[in-house]
């Protein structure tokens, strides 16, 4: 196992995440948890000394099994992290009474690492608002020994994490970003990682192979891969990809079956960084692939000037791409529910004058119309 020198602790540069265990009858909240067992033990033995895991995983099941699984193996044998579920702004009061039961849930009496969970936009001026105590209240819990170190993830954009770090960025030892080759440039997590670069804040990453999406790829794209490195498995390209960057630290890996620890574990056991031209090759791939689905908008903002009804349409594209690639998902629901009615996709009422000065053509209605439809359904 690859380790990371982490301040005076040794990280196993793969991290168990606990978001996709296996379970029974397809049943989220039904964790088998025997299967896991075995996994969490081949894990372990193998050097994997890192485990994520959250508030809501599995439906809230996920602590209680990462703290029986866990358990049975000295304190000092693993690092544990959990988060504070500020995805719900129901829970933003709730800091010291969740706080508890996480504890209580996971078996412990602290967490190695403790997070602010998925700052985004719909959030981040509630874990900014000081009456709600959450900061406050985590901050002294690290005082006290009962958080070793914090954090915060993130699936906010670049504005959003700069709001909440220059609040709290002298005050966090590691950031947790959605990183992977394809959302290198897609989600712009290059610029997140120079953002954490610049207050100091080492990296962890979650999403490597982007819910799977990457763990399997087309016979085109899996062929241009195997040709440059004949006996890396497709998976592994995800990862290879992420130890070419220096900055990350702990790469998490919600491993769902005793086949994924293995290949997962079997990668991490060698360091081999992709070199310039595998680098290409891998972009190439990713332009490739966004070309098939991606809205070509280069964000000129003629556009925006032409709207009667003043709708911020390159960034409305950027999350319909998102949307279109995932194939759904949370993020532009998320990030849309913040802002008004008047101001979403179906606001749009289809004039053309948009149209009329896009430099690439787009047909803006037709996408509009889709992404709410989209939405409907998602």
């Amino acid at each position: 196992m690859i380790y990371k020198r982490f301040k005076d602790i040794k990280l196993s540069a793969l991290g168990f995440g606990t978001m996709r265990l296996p379970v029974k009858n397809g049943v989220y909240s039904d964790i088998d948890e025997v299967a896991a067992g075995e996994m969490f033990d081949y894990a372990i033995s193998h050097g994997v000394n890192y485990f994520d895991t959250a508030w809501g995983y599995h439906d809230g099941e996920s602590e209680r099994v990462v703290g029986r699984l866990l358990s049975k193996y000295p304190r000092d044998k693993f690092y544990l992290a959990s988060k504070f579920p500020g995805y719900d702004l129901a829970n933003m009061d709730k800091v010291e009474s969740i706080f508890e039961a996480q504890l209580e849930k996971c078996k412990t009496d602290y967490f190695d690492f403790y997070l602010f969970h998925n700052v985004c936009e719909m959030n981040v001026d509630s874990y900014l608002d000081e009456k709600f105590g959450i900061f406050e209240y985590l901050k002294k819990q690290k005082e006290n020994g009962r958080i070793k170190h914090l954090g915060f993830s993130a699936h906010g954009d670049l504005a959003c994490m700069r709001k909440f770090l220059e609040k709290y960025g002298e005050y966090m030892e590691f950031g947790q970003l959605q990183i992977n080759y394809i959302d290198w440039t897609f989600q712009n997590a290059r610029e997140k990682v120079e953002l954490l670069n610049g207050y100091g804040i080492p990296v962890w990453v979650m999403e490597p192979l982007r819910g799977g999406k990457l763990a399997r790829l087309t016979d085109e794209y899996e062929s241009k891969l195997k040709a440059a490195r004949p006996s890396e498995p497709i998976p592994a390209w995800a990862f290879r990809f992420l130890q070419s960057l220096p900055e990350v630290t702990v790469t998490l890996s919600g491993m769902s079956d005793f086949d994924q620890v293995k290949a997962n574990i079997a990668t991490f056991e060698e360091d081999k960084p992709l070199n310039a031209e595998e680098l290409k090759t891998l972009a190439d791939i990713v332009d490739s692939m966004l070309g098939k689905t991606a809205l070509p908008c280069t964000a000129c903002r003629y556009c925006t000037s032409h709207c009667p009804q003043g709708l911020n349409i390159p960034d409305l594209i950027k999350l319909y791409n998102e949307h279109r690639f995932t194939g759904g998902g949370f993020i532009a629901p998320m990030v849309l529910n913040t802002i008004p009615d008047d101001k979403r996709p179906s606001a749009c009422v289809g004039c053309g004058s948009c149209e009329n000065v896009c430099p690439q053509n787009i047909k803006v209605s037709e996408m509009m119309k889709d992404f709410t439809s989209r939405l409907k359904n998602n």
